[in-house]
């Protein structure tokens, strides 16, 4: 099996056959297209547990005891969970939805940490009732609410999520530890939380938390607001005596999305990380707590593949070739949202030169509908499949029913077998929740 350049992008296990065919986790891509139908989101069990390992293993090999939490807001279904599960990672939520998920899937609930900024007091108390590991108090509003829902006889354990006011140099609307943003404490009230929240007969501070954006490409970041938030810290010990048992830095670790923009590896924010608290705790007269981190494009972004059937071919002379697939921003809405970059492949012509370059366009009824912009391939035609790489995170959980379309199917593949994890939705799907109620 062959290994074409474009491919680094791709599942760890992605090469091409002897037919020129994209092969990933041992499945040949044309085949499950073919099975399952298009939009095809196919995500690879292999490339999945490496990634759950990897962040274990550089985190928590430097000496500091760490706690590596999936995100699921990048996407999570039960199938997924069970597989985080074993694993051994926690899960990060942020609605009684993904809560519940993690519920169905039977997620130890002690490895769940409940985020968010705007839970409601049933959100609050569904967590309370299961018992969820901690909840990360985001606001005012949220630690007065749980302070009164915590009943006697069980003390939720809670962190304080603070806004660090840094730039982490990232899309603005991936940028949540500015000071402009509506996540956290800022600062400037945070001592007010952390005294409230210690004098809360029914809850435990247990430690603070930060999260400062998506997608950072840059570890400097991640060590200023380190600092920031231990200095704080610091200072709340010796104002109000707290214990500082665990550190949340959140995730936002950056993926490689085209061939020209390479990520750092993991074990470049762990470096970074790590050896950032312990210096500042040493600093700060602190003894090291717990690191808590969430990943969640970075363990499950590069393990997922869109496949697309080509469709229509638009010529513009002397100005764009169009290729039309059968999805598009209602299955992926990043490039329309935040001008994402993908690459792709003709995943029935892999080791075709790229010839043509052409701009692949989604089937809704916008003009910024666009999934990939100017990308050299050889020559489409109606019914090739188009496979994108890097379509793990944040697609499928953003996904609509734009134009009533159907949401796609999702396979996961290991060792030349497929498991289907979600069918296509069906039209009965679509109108399950409407009304029929005269005027």
């Amino acid at each position: 099996m062959q290994r074409a350049p474009r491919l680094i992008l791709f599942p760890l296990t992605a090469g091409v056959s002897t037919e020129g065919h994209l092969i990933i986790g041992g499945c040949d891509s044309v085949e499950l297209a073919a099975e399952f139908g298009t939009p095809l989101y196919v995500f690879d069990e292999v490339t999945l547990r490496q990634k759950c390992a990897e962040f274990r293993r550089e985190f928590g090999g430097r000496g500091l005891e760490t706690t590596v939490i999936y995100a699921c807001k990048a996407f999570i279904n039960r199938a997924l969970a069970a597989m985080l599960k074993e694993e051994g990672l926690g899960l990060d939520v942020v609605s009684a939805g993904e809560l519940g998920i993690a519920r169905a899937a039977g997620f130890p609930m002690e490895r769940v940490y409940f985020h968010g900024n705007n839970k409601s007091a049933e959100e609050l108390r569904l967590a309370v009732s299961l018992g969820v590991g901690r909840i990360v108090v985001d606001n005012f509003h949220e630690l007065g609410m749980l302070a009164g829902l915590a009943e006697e006889g069980y003390t939720p354990s809670i962190l304080l999520r603070l806004s660090p006011a840094v730039d982490p140099h990232t899309h603005k609307y991936m940028a949540t530890g500015i000071i402009d943003t509506k996540f956290g404490f800022p600062l400037a009230s945070a001592e007010k939380a952390v005294a409230e929240a210690i004098s809360a007969r029914h809850l435990k501070l247990v430690g603070l938390h930060f999260h400062i954006g998506s997608l950072i490409f840059e570890t400097e970041p991640y060590r200023e607001a380190i600092r920031v938030v231990l200095d704080f810290a610091a200072e709340m010990k010796a104002k109000h005596g707290l214990e500082l048992g665990e550190l949340g830095v959140g995730g936002g670790f950056a993926i490689q999305y085209t061939v020209d923009l390479p990520a750092p590896p993991v074990a470049a924010y762990a470096a970074a990380i790590v050896d950032s608290v312990v210096a500042r705790c040493r600093g700060a007269g602190l003894a090291p707590p717990r690191l808590v981190i969430e990943p969640g494009r970075a363990i499950v972004g590069q393990a997922g593949v869109a496949l697309y059937t080509a469709g229509a071919v638009k010529d513009i002379p002397g100005v764009r070739r169009y290729i039309s697939v059968d999805g598009g921003m209602a299955d992926n809405i990043r490039p329309a949202l935040y001008g994402s970059k993908y690459e792709a492949l003709v995943a029935n012509r892999v080791l075709e030169p790229g010839s043509d370059r052409v701009t692949i366009a989604g089937r809704f009824c916008e003009s910024g509908d666009i999934l990939v912009r100017d990308v050299d391939l050889p020559p489409v035609s109606a019914g090739d499949i188009i496979a994108i790489p890097d379509c793990g995170a944040y697609c499928i959980p953003m996904a609509s029913n734009y134009n009533a379309s159907l949401k796609p199917a999702i396979v996961i593949v290991s060792d030349g077998k497929a498991r289907l994890i979600r069918r296509r939705e069906t039209l009965e799907d679509l109108v399950r929740s409407d009304a029929t109620g005269g005027a």
